[in-house]
């Protein structure tokens, strides 16, 4: 059975993006926690270790760590191994706007009266970032 689920979001930075999702209720730390080359989360104690971001939908809560962090995400994008877009679930930090920003990486954040459905990694979803909608179809 097909399910399509569509949530409003605010949108941070434009553009249109689609992919698998790659789920999270864990922040990141986009300089020490991601392997910059491969694009791999390498930290081992992150419930998406050894997941690779190339032309994933992200979606997680937000980012930790040193505001360098938006030069890690700029560093995925230059390298081919970044995400194709992002959703901030719970707030949407300054190293993910910047490093979005700089990338030119879709980012939304999801309303505060939207939750995120449980759903599997590996759904298809797009961004649209000129409406503020993400839609997902979980199989």
């Amino acid at each position: 059975m097909e399910l399509n689920i569509s949530l409003r979001c605010k949108v941070i930075v434009g553009g249109s993006a689609s992919g698998r999702m790659l789920v999270t209720k864990q922040p990141i730390n986009f300089l020490s926690s991601v392997d910059h080359l491969m694009g791999m989360i390498t930290d081992s104690n992150h419930e998406l270790y050894g997941q690779c971001l190339k032309n994933s939908l992200l979606v997680f809560p937000y980012a930790v760590g040193s505001s360098v962090g938006a030069y890690s995400i700029f560093a995925l994008k230059s390298n081919g191994v970044s995400p194709s877009g992002i959703i901030c679930t719970s707030k949407t930090d300054i190293t993910t706007a910047s490093g979005c920003a700089i990338a030119n990486i879709p980012l939304l954040e999801l309303h505060k009266d939207q939750d995120m459905p449980e759903i599997e990694d590996f759904s298809e979803a797009i961004i649209d970032g000129e409406s503020g909608t993400l839609e997902i179809k979980k199989v």
